[in-house]
């Protein structure tokens, strides 16, 4: 496991690092229930979820994006 942390900062730096493990927090929190959960309101739930911080990441792009 140590070997595992080591290589993945060294492969993608500290910044990386964070990156990839909020990315699989959200994906394991978020998607995951989304798609396989068996209750409607768990899936509903997670949907509006992801659509929300799918529009804040939206929003936020626009403004470092450079106008066209």
């Amino acid at each position: 496991m140590n070997t595992l942390v080591t290589d993945t900062l060294t492969a993608l730096g500290p910044f990386g690092t964070l990156a990839l493990f909020v990315f699989l927090l959200l994906f394991a929190g978020i998607v995951l229930p989304a798609v396989w959960s068996r209750h409607a309101y768990r899936r509903n739930a997670a949907r509006q979820t992801l659509t929300a911080l799918a529009d804040l990441a939206n929003r936020l792009l626009r403004r470092v994006r450079p106008p066209q």
